[in-house]
């Protein structure tokens, strides 16, 4: 099943576009593109942005996509086997946490940002599962920039759903997506330009 979001010219946020077994929305643009283009460049700018680490099967990387963690208080977290140790909200970061708790109609005490220099920079086949996280929480994506396409592949059936992240937009992902989905960032040419997610998270402290 593939939704091809951009033929749309209204977002339902109501609608699941997950066929079974999980709960995704996507709220479309939230913000006017002068917002967005705030943020932007206020994130580029003003974020702790290191690039990003893993070990995978054995071996140390480092990739050329950066990360950056902030939360409510000071945390650890640990996912591809790499321990990262949280930044304090920073106001900015706090009123933007606001705003989206307001449109999902959730409450999250966390985010992990990711800054994509171009198309090459994407993100494998994985899903949100951390035991640091609640479990069947929502997670909200944030996107600012360049336009990427995002998919979904169930664990069992191999059934996928994709659409377009625009510039300004916001998908929510919760209930047992976690479990039962993959969901990607694939790498394209046709991208030159910067992107920067936001994922709202809540965290067990």
């Amino acid at each position: 099943m593939v939704y091809k979001m951009m033929q749309l010219f209204n977002f339902d946020k109501h609608q699941n576009l997950l066929p079974c077994q999980g709960t995704v929305n996507y709220y479309g643009t939230v913000f006017s593109k002068a917002e967005a283009d705030h943020y932007y460049q206020y994130l580029l700018n003003n974020i702790l942005w290191k690039n990003d680490e893993a070990i995978i099967f054995g071996k140390h990387l480092t990739t050329a996509r950066k990360v950056a963690w902030y939360s409510e208080k000071e945390i650890s977290y640990t996912y591809s086997k790499i321990t990262r140790h949280s930044n304090i909200f920073t106001p900015e970061l706090t009123a933007l946490k606001q705003i989206i708790e307001k449109i999902t109609g959730q409450t999250y005490n966390s985010c992990l940002l990711n800054l994509y220099h171009n198309g090459n920079e994407g993100m494998a086949w994985h899903s949100d599962d951390e035991k640091e996280l609640v479990k069947n929480g929502a997670i909200a994506s944030v996107t600012f920039g360049a336009e990427r396409k995002f998919a979904f592949k169930h664990k069992t059936n191999k059934q996928t759903v994709t659409l377009n992240l625009e510039h300004g937009s916001v998908l929510v992902m919760k209930d047992e997506t976690q479990t039962h989905w993959l969901h990607r960032l694939p790498p394209t040419t046709k991208v030159s330009s910067p992107r920067i997610n936001l994922t709202f998270r809540t965290m067990v402290f």
